[in-house]
């Protein structure tokens, strides 16, 4: 006899509740492996760090850890959003807390949030953009339409820095299988939801946290663009009660929501919606605090999330705030033989040198892969020198047609290999540049341009260019000009260049009064080769050719005059400045020699010599700036056009612009400046000078007793669109002038 069984509903409903627990069980996250040879485990809870996301509040973090180490209380898992990803991720790495606060305290802050490269960094190319007067920033300019960047800050220094903190674990892609298992929060730029980041380059999983929108670049991680964890989980507890943590310790560093009274701009405004997304989600998360967790919240007072200048202060803030709950800490403390055996079952970190066994490169640009392989001078079979990589790093960065350069150490197999991977801008490889310089002597003699420039790079794969540009004003112009790299490392290029100018040349007698002014109209191409030094030189050898007309605007009338230029010059080029309007340290200078002859299609035979250097050097908040030109002309027998002018701000100060005109001229000056202010993007400076030169007609004027004597004082402000200066000046035959001047001014 054969029985079948039905199953009954309530049976059927039984087997299907089980199901869903099951598939419940199944789908939710597995908590974080914890070391099972720590002997300090048994009978202690697992103890959980959550550090909270803050900005340079978020350096408190360190002082927390400082006190946490003091009282021998283990750390299991750490979980971690924006700075506190940071400082969460450098302490899971196997950092102790006085290693971390020696690197706060290390860090160029201004510098590390800073996307431009250092203009020691910045191809000798690029360089010579400063030479004129465009302001510092550029859109971009593509199929029609202007391109900026995501984000104000692309985190190029950033990303270099953590790569180094994070190297000795490079090759750990699990995070519990760092020394402390860890998580880091981000948040999906699309959706806005949490994203735990588990696995993967660590440096990479703490830079995405700490994305804050709009003022860093997201970070695509697996198809998602990430951004700061903060809008979505300030203070991930529940992260870490995933990971496993039976207690937690909460160190928040949040600044909460503004009061009224400190809400009186739209800026502020916009940072209260934005407090709103930090508070509240952190609200959410301590309102699950039970009574065997800590929660620690250092008294930080006034110093702000982007106070990154004032991010060491916050360490001791974090010593107070943990110590302000010591008695709560205690109960999780180990003895020290305990806390020894802990320490000591944690997975140490590598070595930070590792041999090299193969370098390749990943290339998103338009660019060979070659130009960034010649800058890359490590080589397979030596260890990596990552102070030497980085400055590579820079050198490519420099070139200022990549959104990023950055690195990563890869295994495969028994090799290690170091990948350089350069993405191209997003915003190129068009650019448009505006600038304006002006200056006025209050006396009615003025100048104003307005000019703009576009910039094509990437033509090709060795990275040639093409500029065009145009300025009006009292001297109104246009140009093309094209630069070409004839090998991979930029060694060599050739140029050529075509314009139009016009320009005032004056003529003054003995006792400084202005007898004529010439109006120059020209046209004029230049070509030529050129050997560039690394970063720092140029030499270029050439040809140019011009024509144009002269006549007169002030004095007697006299039939307009045609000219002709026809030369050949060689020009030596030097400059380690580090700034070529306010500098701090290094030197700039250039020679250049030109031989105009009939045969190559000047009026008459010449030959010209100009030599012009510049050196700074400071202590504190002072600088100098010592300079020199000398420019001389074989024979007396240059033509009008090209006369050396000489006159105005720093330039033999108390004259008109170009007030003096001659065969030869000299200047020597003295500049003195103090830094009075500074803030992230803007310096000020009071300064002064003090200045000997002349213009001479003939080589037997030329004479240190009719030598005119100058001197300048001055406010200079370093302003995001360019230098700013406002200054009195005065000779020694008593003619004066005061001074608006907006464009590069002070070296030489």
């Amino acid at each position: 006899m054969n029985l079948v069984t039905t199953p009954t509903a309530a049976a059927r409903g039984a087997v299907r509740c089980m199901a869903v627990v099951l598939a419940s069980l199944l789908a939710w996250p597995a908590p974080a492996a914890v070391p099972t040879d720590d002997p300090t485990l048994a009978g202690r809870p697992r103890v959980g760090l959550v550090l909270g996301g803050g900005g340079a509040r978020g350096a408190a973090h360190v002082g927390v850890l400082k006190v946490l180490e003091e009282l021998r209380i283990p750390v299991d898992y750490i979980a971690g959003t924006s700075m506190g990803s940071i400082i969460g991720g450098l302490y899971a790495s196997g950092m102790s807390a006085p290693e971390i606060e020696q690197e706060i305290q290390a860090m160029n802050w201004d510098d590390v949030f800073q996307d431009a490269p250092s203009r020691t960094e910045r191809s000798f190319r690029r360089k010579r953009d400063d030479d004129l007067y465009t302001f510092k920033g550029r859109v971009g300019f593509n199929d029609g339409r202007i391109q900026v960047p995501l984000a104000y800050v692309r985190g190029q220094k950033l990303d270099l820095a953590l790569n180094r903190l994070t190297l000795p674990v490079v090759h750990v892609k699990d995070f519990d299988r760092l020394p402390i298992p860890y998580r880091a929060v981000a948040a999906d730029l699309e959706t806005g939801k949490e994203v735990v980041l588990a696995r993967g380059s660590l440096a990479k999983a703490v830079r995405a946290s700490m994305a804050v929108p709009a003022a860093f670049d997201p970070v695509e991680i697996d198809g998602r663009l990430l951004v700061d964890g903060g809008i979505a989980n300030n203070v991930p507890v529940n992260v870490a009660r995933r990971m496993g943590a039976d207690v937690v310790i909460v160190v928040d560093v949040g600044s909460g929501l503004y009061e009224r009274k400190q809400i009186t701009t739209a800026l502020g405004v916009t940072g209260q919606l934005a407090n709103f997304l930090f508070t509240l989600n952190t609200e959410q998360q301590l309102k699950t605090l039970g009574s065997k967790d800590v929660l620690i919240r250092p008294p930080l007072g006034d110093i702000g999330g982007g106070s990154f200048e004032r991010a060491t202060a916050a360490i001791p803030a974090g010593e107070h705030g943990a110590r302000e709950v010591i008695e709560a800490l205690r109960r999780y403390s180990l003895s020290p033989e305990q806390y020894a055996r802990h320490l000591a079952s944690r997975k140490g970190r590598r070595p930070t040198a590792p041999v090299i066994d193969f370098v390749r490169i990943d290339n998103h640009s338009r660019l060979g892969d070659d130009v960034i392989a010649a800058r890359i001078t490590a080589r397979p079979g030596q260890p990596l020198d990552v102070s030497q990589l980085e400055q590579d790093i820079g050198r490519l960065y420099g070139l200022e047609v990549f959104e990023s350069v950055r690195y990563d150490l890869v295994r495969e197999g028994d090799r290690t290999g170091l990948v350089v991977r350069a993405t191209e801008n997003s915003w190129g490889p068009g650019y448009l540049q505006f600038g304006i310089a002006s200056s006025n002597d209050l006396q009615g003699d003025s100048t104003f341009r307005f000019g703009v420039m576009y910039t094509r790079t990437e033509l090709n794969a060795l990275n040639g260019e093409w500029r065009l540009g145009a300025q009006i004003g009292d001297e109104p112009g246009a140009f093309a000009e094209i630069h070409q790299p004839l090998d991979a490392a930029s060694r060599y290029f050739a140029a050529g260049k075509v314009g139009y100018s016009a320009s005032n040349v004056n003529v003054f007698d003995a006792a400084g009064n202005q007898t004529a002014r010439y109006r120059l109209n020209g046209y004029a191409l230049e070509l030529g080769l050129g050997r560039e030094f690394g970063t720092w030189g140029e030499g270029r050898i050439g040809y140019r050719r011009e024509s144009g007309t002269a006549d007169i605007r002030i004095g007697e009338p006299a039939p307009e005059l045609d000219w002709d230029v026809g030369e050949a010059f060689l020009r030596l080029s030097d400059d380690k400045m580090d700034s070529l309007y306010f500098p701090r340290t290094g030197h700039i200078g250039v020679a250049e020699y030109r031989a105009g002859r009939e045969e190559m299609g000047a009026d008459n035979d010449y030959d010209q010599l100009q030599v012009n250097y510049s050196h700074a050097f400071s202590w504190g908040a002072n600088t100098i700036v010592g300079g020199l030109r000398a420019a001389t002309t074989g024979d007396d027998n240059a033509p009008l056009e090209r006369l050396y002018r000489l006159g105005g701000f720093l330039r033999l100060s108390g004259l008109q612009e170009n007030e003096l005109t001659g065969q030869h001229a000299g200047l020597a000056s003295l500049i003195y400046m103090r830094r009075v202010y500074k803030v992230r993007f803007f310096q000020s400076y009071l300064g002064a000078s003090l200045e000997l030169g002349n213009a001479w007609q003939d080589t037997d004027d030329v004479s240190m007793d009719n030598s005119l004597v100058a001197g300048s004082a001055f406010v200079g402000l370093d302003t995001p669109i360019g230098p700013l200066y406002f200054a009195w000046g005065r000779t020694d035959r008593d003619d004066r002038a005061v001074y608006i001047y907006l464009g590069p001014r002070l070296t030489l």
